[in-house]
């Protein structure tokens, strides 16, 4: 059987290129070359062009066909028109912006993305919502109408290591710079939905083992537990051991957290994932705490240059002097306001009280 991967070198790329392997599969990867990975390029043909020329993957795949195409990288939409009739089966990967208010939560009323945002929630309407997400949504419809039987994925941020924009490095570097404190937007409760790049590649693998249950199917993917970045930033701390306390500000204050939120407010991003779970029996191949830590530790051991590509893409810029000065101002304001007291404090209401306490408690002022 002879299955073509277009990308690969990516988070979620040697997961799957294995996986293909393991099932009996020949592979061949299209990918533009700049990148290899040393643990599977013997055991695959490199077809090198860019993936995001057309034209030049026409030329690059002439008439050859395959059994199996997965598509992770790339001008989807050509290279789906180009694998029309030349291969078995058509598996590609897009992303969340096809949803309504992925990008701008205020499209909705109250302001936020429903939570959990289901598999059939309302999508990207036209351009003037959102470019790049109408792009998304109509490429999602393209592919499948070339490819009735094929199946498309989307993908959450997917973390792990080799992730071109590492959430976690915002938290790893601070470890390693055995910083004491983090700044966290409204106590780091923020709920969005990622994918363990193992995770992920496990579902596409599913879709290839069920070729009848997902033909013609779209599938939200993610890792089944959603973390708040607080929990984030503890399982990071615990995997790296280290402790650091977590100084909870307002959103608009809590700028250098802003680069881990990665959206333009803190309301939750949640995807609920049980299509995926009912048609293909998908469970975590390993729970988000334990691949958080396995990605800590991979980027503490691998480290990005400081100053260099990644943290100019996450916009993170490490001022650690800002950093306590702001911190120092916060707590000073705080400290005047909790100089506030109410006659009667507010309490954590009397559900289920003794009647008998209503004639006790004196009436509040």
């Amino acid at each position: 059987m002879r299955a073509l991967i277009v990308g690969g070198t990516g988070p979620t790329g040697p997961f799957i290129i294995r996986g293909l392997i393991e099932r009996g599969y020949r592979v061949a990867m299209l990918h533009r070359g700049t990148h290899e990975l040393d643990e599977i390029s013997a055991e695959v043909e490199h077809i090198h062009v860019d993936p995001w020329d057309p034209a030049a993957v026409r030329d690059a795949l002439a008439q050859r066909t395959f059994d199996l195409s997965i598509v992770t990288y790339g001008r989807l939409r050509a290279t789906a028109a180009i694998l029309v009739g030349r291969t078995g089966r058509f598996i590609s990967a897009g992303g969340f912006p096809a949803y309504r208010g992925f990008v701008d939560p205020e499209q909705f009323t109250p302001v936020g993305m429903p939570v959990p945002m289901y598999d059939d929630g309302p999508k990207v309407a036209n351009e003037e919502e959102h470019p790049r997400g109408y792009r998304i949504r109509v490429t999602e419809e393209m592919v499948l109408a070339a490819h009735p039987q094929g199946t498309h994925f989307r993908y959450p941020y997917v973390y792990g290591p080799r992730q071109p924009l590492p959430r976690e490095w915002c938290i790893v570097r601070r470890i390693l710079d055995k910083r004491p404190h983090i700044i966290l937007p409204e106590g780091g409760l923020t709920l969005c939905t990622f994918g363990y790049s193992g995770n992920v590649a496990h579902a596409v693998l599913l879709a290839v083992d069920n070729p009848t249950a997902s033909a013609g199917q779209i599938y939200n993917t993610g890792d089944e537990h959603v973390l708040s970045l607080a929990q984030v930033v503890e399982c990071i701390c615990t995997a790296l051991g280290h402790q650091m306390e977590i100084v909870s500000m307002p959103w608009e204050l809590a700028r250098p957290a802003w680069p881990m939120i990665m959206q333009p407010l803190p309301t939750h991003r949640v995807f609920d994932i049980c299509k995926m779970k009912h048609e293909l029996g998908y469970r975590d191949a390993l729970p988000a705490p334990e691949a958080l830590a396995l990605t800590a530790r991979w980027y503490a051991e691998n480290p990005p240059p400081p100053g260099g590509e990644v943290e100019w893409v996450l916009q993170d810029p490490f001022e650690y002097d800002t950093e306590d000065r702001l911190i120092a101002l916060y707590q000073e304001g705080l400290a005047r306001v909790r100089e506030v007291q109410f006659k009667q404090p507010p309490g954590l209401t009397m559900s289920y009280y003794d009647p008998k306490v209503r004639k006790e408690r004196p009436p509040i002022a």
